[in-house]
């Protein structure tokens, strides 16, 4: 569903005939454009999206009788679609608006070209029908990353995110994290509004980062690029030590990088969070120190039994 109200804000339109909906039923975030309907083709008709009326569908309802055109916008809104968006601000014909004030279907105008109000419209519609998840844990940019950090409760979470937001990284979600599918494999997260920009430190009570550090210190929303666990030190488990292998955790189906850091009083867990942002940078553009390690160690070796040889 898309609320009417919430179309209109976020794509900045003009309302020429209202409508007593509140909300559409659309599952889909595309939309059509119905020049093929115009001319009287209704085999294929996509009347449950969104009909956008281009310079090209205009020049063809203008280029038509009077009568003709009546007609065919007739039989138009006779369908139930849930709306119809002029672009380039364009004035529609006269029989246009009083045949959907009778059929209950909003009529809105923008100043976009068609093309840009496609493309923005899409945008919009995919973030609202995206499937959501809530999760707990803390959501940082940190050079240019987005950091999902996750633990127990009392690990330590906020108090590292604290300490990157110190370091001049973004906050943009903590304790409880809003995670949008927007792709097949893209995530992002942002804050409920009800404790945006707020942090709970535990002996000190709820802090306003925001107020405290700046804008500049908070974000809206942030892909979910990378998920940082934290887990207090076991010292009978064997933690990773080179990083040759790939671990992945999955969040509403999307697979994601992970990396399980062991807590321990004395271990910087800001620093080596930046670290691992960096690192897996590095990585996305085909550079891993761990590869390069062994491929080093591998040229040694295979040095030494040639020298053994002769």
């Amino acid at each position: 569903m898309i609320r009417v109200d919430d179309f209109v804000k976020a794509l900045s339109l003009t309302t020429l005939c209202a409508s007593s909906k509140n909300e559409w039923p659309i599952e889909s975030a595309d939309l059509n454009r119905p020049g093929l309907q115009f001319a009287g083709h209704y085999e294929y008709f996509a009347m449950e999206r969104p009909q956008v009326i281009g310079k090209a569908e205009m020049g063809y309802l203008e280029s038509l009788e009077p009568e003709v055109r009546v007609a065919r916008l007739r039989k138009f809104f006779s369908y139930p679609i849930p709306c119809v968006i002029l672009c380039r601000g364009m004035r529609p014909p006269e029989e246009l608006v009083p045949l959907a004030k009778e059929h209950d279907v909003p009529v809105f105008q923008t100043d976009v070209v068609t093309t840009r109000f496609f493309m923005n419209a899409i945008i919009y519609m995919r973030q609202c029908l995206a499937p959501r998840e809530t999760l707990h844990g803390v959501l940082l940019e940190v050079y240019g990353v987005g950091v999902l950090i996750t633990g127990r409760s009392g690990v330590g979470k906020s108090e590292a995110a604290l300490e990157l937001v110190k370091r001049g990284h973004q906050l943009v979600a903590d304790d409880v994290v809003d995670v949008c599918k927007v792709s097949d494999d893209r995530l992002t997260g942002e804050s409920p509004e009800m404790v945006r920009h707020l942090m709970e430190i535990r002996g000190i009570g709820i802090i306003d980062i925001k107020a405290m550090y700046g804008i500049g210190s908070v974000l809206m929303r942030k892909s979910i690029d990378l998920v940082v666990h934290l887990e207090k030190w076991d010292e009978t488990k064997e933690y990773d030590r080179y990083g040759l292998t790939d671990e992945y955790t999955s969040i509403m189906d999307v697979k994601v990088p992970r990396i399980v850091l062991p807590v321990r009083p004395g271990r910087n867990l800001a620093i080596i969070i930046e670290v691992a942002a960096r690192n897996f940078s590095l990585k996305k553009l085909g550079y891993s120190a761990a590869q390069e390690l062994d491929r080093r160690t591998n040229e040694m070796m295979q040095q030494r039994m040639q020298d053994m040889k002769l």
